[in-house]
């Protein structure tokens, strides 16, 4: 009997994990009338949650994702 090993890529779930943080913090910035880009900048350039409003705990998720695994897939995304 012949079993197939099936790989796993964490690094594809994290990936997802990080987008779809990513999206609602960026939509929850943008109901509140920020600019999520310029607010997500200054996020990752100070490492100060205060640019990240705790509207639907948006603060909280992005809390959750180290600034460097943050940055890393970031540049993944766009270089890709």
């Amino acid at each position: 009997m012949e079993s197939n090993t099936v790989l796993f890529d964490v690094s594809e779930v994290n990936s997802e994990v990080i987008k779809d943080t990513l999206t609602s913090v960026l939509e929850a910035l943008d109901e509140r009338g920020y600019n999520p880009i310029n607010q997500l900048v200054g996020y990752i350039i100070s490492g100060d949650l205060g640019y990240i409003s705790s509207y639907k705990e948006a603060r909280n998720k992005i809390a959750k994702i180290d600034r460097d695994v943050l940055v890393e897939e970031l540049l993944k995304s766009y270089l890709r």
